[in-house]
């Protein structure tokens, strides 16, 4: 049966439905650039923001109106899992930092008991998001993958990015490390279903850390998780987004069967990953986030007409970034991008 074209790009795409365009929309889109965000911030604090539902819809639909992103994605953070597993989370200028981090208690997964109504708030800013945002605009849910979310847990905090103690968790002890990570991937699974049945349109899974370990060792005692996830979300008929950054040549193994769509970083070229991966995975990305700081739209461009030969022959593509929108990206780059994806003739027919 052919699908029919709907008014929504973004889930016509995810759909595998050929569209006059690639949809555009940024991870971390919600907050850091926008003014509006920050506007807001002198008045509350990202917890604040996180927490209250109709904050929430605010800050999460904030991208469409001032960016006009074709999808909004749900603002939270990945380490509502951890405080819903039990673990005291503080969000200080500097980033999270958790109270007594895994690496300082003893058979760490057994003190790790979940309680699902600690996320409901979440719950409640979707049924509100969902009824105020336009039937055009897609809505993107999403979790941290079990593995980032378990460095963030063992290390405590992100000062130190190589996550030494989490890593040699891993190697020393991979028996407490698969009961941590079924933890996560247990209520993560949970969590992902909820989202789905409160509106999102699609989810996706954020691995900030896959280049963190080997790619074996991530295909051995990660993937399986991930697999797991993904099995839960696409039951439910919802596309599911993968995005593990620094997976490197490994991203070969991501196949249907794990993901309907894979996020490629930055370092990477597109085109050549496109060629690695199962063909009947869609890929997302993947422009470097650090040429939206500078003030030079000739070299923005440049950039950009790199990705017009793909966008033409790829229509199972979706315009991102290759990581997160930053603090110093300039607001105007940002909305240029926006135009000059949606004003570019793609040529598809």
């Amino acid at each position: 049966m052919n699908k029919q074209m709907t008014n929504n790009l973004f889930k016509d795409t995810l759909s595998g439905i050929k569209r006059e365009r690639p949809p555009v929309w940024f991870m971390r889109q919600a907050g850091r650039v926008l003014p509006a965000y920050l506007k807001l911030r002198e008045k509350y604090s990202f917890h604040e923001l996180m927490r209250t539902p109709e904050l929430c819809c605010e800050v999460t639909l904030q991208p469409v109106d001032e960016l006009g992103v074709d999808a909004a994605i749900l603002f939270s953070d990945i380490l509502v899992i951890p405080e819903a597993l039990g673990m005291k989370l503080n969000f200080t200028d500097k980033g999270p930092v958790f109270v007594n981090p895994l690496k300082n208690i003893e058979n760490p997964s057994i003190t790790l008991q979940a309680d699902s109504s600690k996320l409901n708030y979440i719950y409640d800013a979707l049924d509100i998001i969902k009824q105020k945002k336009s039937q055009d605009v897609g809505l993107i849910g999403f979790c941290g993958s079990p593995f980032t979310t378990f460095c963030y847990m063992v290390e405590g905090s992100s000062a130190k990015h190589d996550f030494a103690n989490a890593i040699r968790l891993l190697y020393e002890n991979k028996e407490e490390s698969f009961k941590i990570l079924d933890k996560i991937t247990d209520l993560s699974i949970e969590y992902a279903k909820s989202q789905v049945n409160h509106g999102v349109d699609c989810f996706q899974l954020f691995e900030t850390h896959a280049g963190l370990i080997p790619s074996e060792l991530y295909i051995e005692m990660i993937l399986p998780s991930v697999k797991r996830i993904s099995q839960a979300v696409r039951s439910l008929n919802t596309p599911f987004i993968y995005f593990p950054k620094g997976l490197g040549l490994a991203i070969a193994q991501i196949n249907f069967d794990i993901a309907d769509f894979v996020g490629i970083d930055w370092q990477y070229s597109i085109s050549e990953t496109r060629n690695i991966i199962d063909p009947k995975v869609g890929v997302q990305g993947n422009m470097d986030m650090r040429i939206l700081s500078i003030d030079n739209k000739f070299i923005i461009n440049k950039e950009l007409d790199k990705f017009i030969p793909f966008g033409r022959a790829n229509s199972n593509w979706i315009f991102n970034t290759g990581h997160g929108l930053m603090p110093d990206n300039k607001l105007e780059n940002v909305k240029y991008v926006v135009e000059r994806i949606k004003s570019i003739d793609w040529q598809r027919g």
